[in-house]
């Protein structure tokens, strides 16, 4: 499909993983997960992060959102874990993955998420990605983050062609497969995907 930009998203499930190699086979872009919670840091993120940037693939992280808890504090270790990495660059993107509601009502999830991501954005001026699928979204979980641009868990649909849930109108990245490895695709180049990313003030 024209116009797509691979990507890919990792955990510590992975392990180590082979950057140089990936990027030789197409892969643009990549998301590591940071954080979860308040407190828990992924081991394999400073590896990840400096992994992608030595193979000149486009840098993204994630936080595991935990709506019980406080969405500031959430925040600031996710931060405090980039800057532990080696901190944002030019065009490193920004991730919260929304995907549990942690035995909460759907209001509450949203607006903790707003939170997070306010939060974010002010002290990085990135405008984080929201990680999702299509029935966490409809039940209502993602009110009010329609502004903030939908990474959509899919892999039922066909690569870049997933069904997009309110509030959003649009996709950005389409998460379109698991195995072996969760595969992304975004519809644009990578000078419009870093355009989403992190500018030094």
């Amino acid at each position: 499909m024209k116009g797509l930009l691979h990507g890919i998203d990792v955990s510590n499930w992975q392990g180590t993983v082979n950057w140089a190699g990936h990027a030789e086979r197409g892969v643009s872009f990549a998301f590591a997960k940071a954080t979860e919670g308040g407190d828990w840091t992924d081991k394999w993120f400073g590896r990840n992060w400096n992994g992608m940037r030595e193979s000149w693939i486009v840098c993204g992280a994630y936080h595991f959102a935990r709506p019980k808890g406080d969405p500031y504090e959430q925040a600031r270790h996710f931060l405090g874990a980039i800057r532990s990495a080696g901190g944002l660059r030019r065009g490193d993107l920004i991730a919260l993955d929304l995907e549990t509601n942690d035995g909460l009502r759907a209001e509450r999830v949203a607006r903790y998420a707003r939170r997070w991501c306010r939060y974010v954005e002010r002290h990085t001026g990135v405008r984080p990605f929201i990680y999702t699928f299509h029935t966490f979204a409809q039940d209502g979980h993602c009110g009010g983050l329609s502004d903030y641009p939908l990474w959509i868990a899919s892999p039922a649909t066909p690569r870049g062609r997933p069904d997009v849930p309110r509030p959003w109108r649009d996709w950005t990245i389409h998460q379109y497969d698991h195995r072996p490895i969760d595969r992304n695709v975004f519809h644009g180049s990578r000078k419009e995907l870093t355009r989403l990313g992190f500018r030094p003030r």
